[in-house]
């Protein structure tokens, strides 16, 4: 078995199911290297060696949903909700503009309401005024109709990242149980596809309960579902949330390592599309975005949120960076990635080359 996988690696030959668990789960460190050598090697020769940045602003914690792994959870009661008033997120994209990122992601918690529908939607056409078209924006904000999904990008979103979080139906509900509907996740899938989005979605790798073939499901789901563009990183615990409690072996290294298993082989099998090395890499190990750009990554999200509202979106504990402002934010992660020997493409959108591909294929 090992043999033939490590002739299959270095051929870039198909990996089936077998082959997947295979190399997820051992302890072969000859195994493990050629897995990141492989996926590297194919990052390269689809993607390239340059690092896109994507400059995050989570302008907002309030959230209408109860999901039970999140720390801004609905019924968290422990932390001060916000929302960064309409002016400093535009400062935040126009500094994000002139320091050529190019490309900037929106995120906060889940909201369907009216108000903050419209509230997304003036802050995008304010941010293609003032930078004049020029930044490419991804939102991340959740499940939403297709007519809000079609508003926001008439005005100006390019992108959107909505993680499915497992493709194991039973194991969404448990996660999600006020919102149980697996099966509506993926319909939305369809609507940002259809309305014109790069489309992202992702996983938590290392649940409770999760095994090693929820791990292959969700990358053949990448696959099935034509995704261009994949935001996953490992299973963080946050203490206030129900998930916590049942959290009663948890390793870090093996979180950290199972993490950048995913990424190797997601990009093995999907070669073309953008993957990120999250910020939850960094918090298992300080050097662990870098081993996600090795293991096939190219894209980095540098937090550009003010330090004054970072204590109030923790999603998990021990998130990294809290301190850093925008400029420092820059700096460390410029450093990081050319300690790895790549390069950051600055001022360059960064479309994923699978979704350029998706979209010549189809006339558009």
């Amino acid at each position: 078995m090992k043999e033939l996988l490590l002739i299959k690696l270095k051929n870039h030959d198909e990996l089936d199911r077998d082959d997947m668990r295979f190399l997820l789960e051992t302890g072969d460190q000859d195994l493990r290297n050629a897995l990141m050598e492989s996926a590297y090697r194919m990052k390269k020769k689809h993607v390239g060696v340059s690092v896109y940045f994507r400059g995050i602003i989570e302008f907002s914690n309030q959230c209408s949903r109860d999901c039970s792994y999140c720390g801004i959870r609905r019924s968290n009661e422990d932390i001060k909700r916000f929302r960064i008033p309409m002016d400093e997120i535009v400062e935040a994209a126009v500094w994000a503009h002139e320091s050529d990122y190019a490309s900037i992601l929106l995120q906060s918690g889940e909201r369907r309401d009216s108000d903050s529908i419209n509230f997304v939607e003036t802050a995008l056409k304010n941010i293609w005024q003032a930078t004049n078209g020029a930044l490419r924006v991804t939102l991340s904000l959740g499940d939403q109709t297709e007519e809000t999904y079609r508003r926001w990008h008439e005005a100006g979103a390019a992108r959107y990242l909505l993680r499915i979080e497992t493709s194991n139906a039973d194991l969404f509900s448990k996660l999600h149980p006020d919102d149980p509907d697996h099966a509506q996740r993926k319909q939305s899938l369809v609507f940002l596809r259809n309305t014109g989005y790069q489309v992202g979605t992702g996983v938590m790798i290392g649940l409770p309960g999760q095994t090693t073939d929820d791990l292959i499901d969700d990358i053949c789901f990448f696959r099935k579902m034509d995704i261009d563009m994949i935001g996953m990183g490992p299973y963080l615990v946050h203490s206030d949330t129900p998930l916590a409690a049942e959290v009663f072996d948890y390793h870090p290294e093996h979180q950290l390592e199972l993490g950048l298993r995913m990424i190797a082989l997601t990009r093995l099998f999907l070669k073309d599309v953008n993957i990120a090395a999250t910020t939850a890499l960094q918090a298992l190990a300080h050097d662990g975005r870098e081993q996600g750009i090795m293991a096939g990554a190219n894209v980095i999200m540098p937090n550009l949120t003010d330090v004054r509202y970072r204590e109030g979106y923790q999603l998990y504990d021990g998130k990294p960076c809290m301190d850093e402002n925008a400029t420092q934010c820059r700096g460390c992660l410029t450093d990081r990635v050319n300690s790895t020997g790549e390069n950051i493409a600055f001022g360059e959108w960064g479309d994923a080359p699978h979704y350029v591909k998706r979209t010549q294929a189809v006339g558009v």
